[in-house]
């Protein structure tokens, strides 16, 4: 089960989010009351829902909070990496 998870967070957080929510419904039902919140984390933060769903079990406290803030930050860099790494192909943009 260890090696499948990893794979699949390889391929991708959303395809793991998938199969994990296929493979466990209980524990996603424990994390989340409701289906719009994993709904919006599918979409906009899939690696702070794996994380959440990952940490929320045992509640959260401790280095729990250190994880999640570890998740959100890499869902935003993954948002403004790309608008960095090409700030100079944009016209008017600055290039200094």
């Amino acid at each position: 089960m260890c090696c499948l998870f990893t794979t699949l967070v390889l391929l991708g957080p959303r395809v793991a989010i998938v199969v994990w929510w296929l493979l466990d419904p209980a524990r996603w039902g424990l994390a989340f009351d409701t289906f719009l919140w994993p709904l919006l984390g599918f979409l906009a933060f899939p690696v702070t829902t794996l994380m959440y769903v990952l940490v929320f079990p045992g509640g959260i406290e401790g280095f729990d909070i250190l994880w999640l803030a570890i998740a959100v930050v890499l869902d935003v860099s993954s948002w403004t990496g790309g608008a960095w790494g090409n700030r100079n192909r944009v016209s008017g943009g600055y290039a200094g």
